[in-house]
């Protein structure tokens, strides 16, 4: 389950709200800072320029890859541990505006995590360490530490003890 913090809006779809819940002048310093860290192919300023600009979390050695997308309202909320790769294109939201409200959430990923190109992470996911995010998934739930995720909906592939225990027949 997905932990989101729910903000009913009135009247015109939250979107339409959107400088009421966040600033103006905040999206777009996150836009400008995004937009260069999308495109830069060197990864200690990439995670300098989001360390510092938009106060994310991002451990040492953790790789996002060209054109990762951060949450561009929320960056604050999203925590990445160390020795991580996030892949190319994927995008990473902390928010969610819908018709008659917005929801916020943190987003969570431990250390050693593999994510693949293209994947989509909603708000209030938390990725365990050591799992797997296979290529294109969209990860709308939590991913348990070790695990193998794929598809869309998410499914679960193999837990942490049936990957070893794959490994274990396999070096017999």
């Amino acid at each position: 389950m997905r932990r989101t913090t729910k903000y009913p809006v009135s009247g015109a779809n939250s979107l339409w709200q959107i400088y009421k819940t966040v600033s103006f002048w905040k999206v777009i310093k996150n836009f400008i800072v995004i937009q260069i860290g999308r495109y830069t192919p060197f990864l200690p300023l990439k995670n300098w320029l989001y360390r510092t600009f938009l106060h994310m979390e991002i451990g040492e050695k953790t790789a996002l890859a060209l054109m990762v997308m951060p949450d561009i309202m929320f960056p604050e909320k999203i925590k990445v541990g160390r020795n991580s790769v996030i892949g190319y294109n994927t995008t990473l939201l902390a928010h969610e505006y819908l018709i008659d409200e917005y929801r916020l959430g943190d987003v969570v990923i431990g250390n050693e995590v593999m994510i693949g190109a293209n994947s989509t992470i909603l708000p209030g996911v938390v990725i365990g360490d050591r799992a797997v995010v296979a290529a294109g998934t969209v990860v709308h739930k939590n991913v348990p530490a070790g695990s193998f995720v794929a598809g869309n909906p998410m499914r679960i592939i193999y837990t942490k003890e049936e990957m070893e225990k794959r490994k274990g027949h396999s070096n017999k």
